[in-house]
Formats: C-alpha cells, structure tokens, sequence
C-alpha cells in the first residue's frame, strides 16, 4: 500500500519558514548545501523532525523525499519522534564510562522511569547515551541540549534532572545559558544565538581543557619528571637520562640497588 502523502504546514508557519528557508539557502553556492540546516529549522518547528518537516525540505531545495530521508536518518542529531524540551545526555564513551558514567545512566534510568531515547511522561526530559564530546578531562560528563555538566555524580544528575522537570533554572557548568531543545535547533540552523553569556562564552573550554595549549605557548612549567624507582620528587635538574631509559635492559645491579647481583651468565652456571 502507497505511502500516503506527508500533511502539509499550516499556511502561517509554511510562510514563515519559507522565509526562514530562502535565508538559509542564500548562504550556500548550491542549494543542496543547505540540507543539514533546513532539517535543524524544521525540527525546531515541532522538535523533531517529521515527514512533513522532510517534504518542506524537499520541496524549497528540489529534492527527493529520499535523499531527504537518508540524510535525517543517518545523523543523530535530528530526532524522529516527539521528544523532551531537554536532551539529556550522558557519556558512555570510554573514559566517562569508567569515571562513573555508567553508573549515572543506570542511576538515571531508573530514577525518571525511561530507557535509552524515551522520554518522561511530562515531555520534559528525553533520556539518552552519547559518545565523546571532547570534554574527557571533566569526566564524566552530562549535556543537556548540547550544553556542558562537567563532573556529575549519580546524585547531582538526578538533582539535575530533578530541577528540569520542575522548571528551575540550571546553569552549565560552562557556556551559555540553557535553553529548549527547540530553541537549540533553531541555532543550529544558524540563526542568531540570543542568550545571556553566547557571545562572551560561546561554550568555551575550561582550564583544563586549555592546559596543554598553555604548555606549547610556554605560558606554564612542563610537568616534572619523576624517576618511576625514585622515593620522592626528583630536583629540577634535567634527568641524565631519558625519563624512559630505565625500560632498557639493564645490569640487575643497575635495575635494582636492593639486588646487587649481576643476571646469571651461562659461565656462572
């Protein structure tokens, strides 16, 4: 049985993002170009994006609903059913994993009544797991609509999430401040950011974040080599030797002062 047509927007809102549309495809050389943000304006009509959000796209860039369809299914980013005004992330990826990222999650599951990519009752929160978003070094790590929590706890999570559902106001950890999903995917279609702190902290990286760039600009002192065998800090003098020379084959003697006796050789045999 045919698919039946996708619905079409209401007069009023297919107007407007027309409008919005025309803007967005300006500012590409080919029309095509414009895919991934006109799919960022449709879901930030009805947070997320829907066969007529995926026609509309079709129709203003003479595409398929096809080759619309293939690239809102590859992407994760574009939601393809009903979803929370907050996108609730939690790093599973390696490292947050083993900080205690796994644990919030569960904690988390059980804590709002959802699984992976549902969302609660009262269209608040979308749960969900997510991969490395570069903020390793504040593991483990909780986003809600793309903004940072860094250093979360099971019990800070769901604090967290606690606070969203009843409407107060949370603050990331870094960035800008929160705001709807919907209103994140309009920004992403490219759309002036119009919140407190956007333009000054744009999301930026925090100290930890910014260290090794601090090391190559010579604006700290590189860390201090410790000898792995050494009972203490070691002097700043430069090592004699390359910090790694002790994985050398050595003389027992040399490995090891507490064993003064060279390896056994065939003639000691």
């Amino acid at each position: 049985m045919p698919q039946l047509p996708a619905p079409d927007y209401p007069a009023d809102v297919r107007a407007r993002l027309e409008a919005d549309a025309k803007e967005v495809i300006a500012r590409y050389p080919d029309s095509r170009s414009a895919l991934l943000p006109l799919l960022h304006l449709v879901q930030s009509e009805e947070g997320h994006v829907t066969r007529t959000g995926m026609q509309f796209c079709a129709d203003v860039l003479g595409l398929t609903t096809a080759e619309v369809t293939a690239v809102a299914t590859f992407y994760s980013m574009y939601r393809r059913k009903p979803s929370g005004d907050y996108q609730v992330g939690v790093c599973t990826n390696t490292l947050c994993a083993v900080m205690g990222g796994d644990a919030i999650f569960d904690e988390l599951k059980e804590h709002l009544g959802v699984g992976n990519n549902e969302t609660t009752e009262d269209g608040k929160v979308t749960l969900e797991h997510i991969e490395c978003n570069a903020a390793c070094d504040y593991a483990p790590v909780v986003m809600v609509n793309w903004e940072f929590f860094d250093n979360q706890t099971p019990d800070s999570a769901k604090q967290l999430v606690d606070d969203l559902r009843a409407g107060r106001e949370v603050e990331p950890t870094r960035g800008a401040s929160l705001c709807t999903f919907k209103e994140t995917a309009r920004i992403l279609a490219g759309f002036p950011d119009e919140r407190q702190g956007a333009v000054d902290a744009s999301g930026g990286a925090g100290p930890a974040s910014l260290i090794g760039l601090r090391l190559a600009k010579g604006e700290t002192s590189p860390a201090r080599v410790v000898s792995p065998r050494a009972s203490g800090y070691p002097s700043d003098e430069p090592p004699a030797t390359h910090p790694s020379s002790h994985d050398a084959p050595q003389r027992t003697s040399a490995s090891d002062p507490a064993n003064p006796q060279g390896p056994v050789t065939e003639e000691g045999e």
